[in-house]
């Protein structure tokens, strides 16, 4: 006897795209003869297979870019 699959749990995404957006989808996706879902989960595949546990360090912004605005106190004075 078999065990049986253990069922998986899906999460629901949602968006907006305009009507032109959504016009030029359906063109694309009838031209390559597949479905938006299907597209959309293709073009997002590399973010949603490789990251579940956690994020490679060289994808992290660099925090170093905002330090810039952080001294806001501070006036500068190009004739000082």
């Amino acid at each position: 006897m078999s065990r049986r699959k253990r069922r998986k749990k899906y999460r629901t995404v949602t968006f907006k795209l305009s009507s032109r957006q959504m016009k030029s989808l359906e063109n694309y996706c009838k031209a390559r003869k597949t479905t938006p879902t299907k597209l959309i989960k293709k073009s997002i595949r590399d973010y949603i297979e490789h990251f579940a546990m956690e994020v490679p360090e060289k994808y992290h912004v660099s925090h170093n870019q905002l330090d810039l605005f952080e001294k806001g106190d501070e006036t500068i004075s190009m004739f000082d």
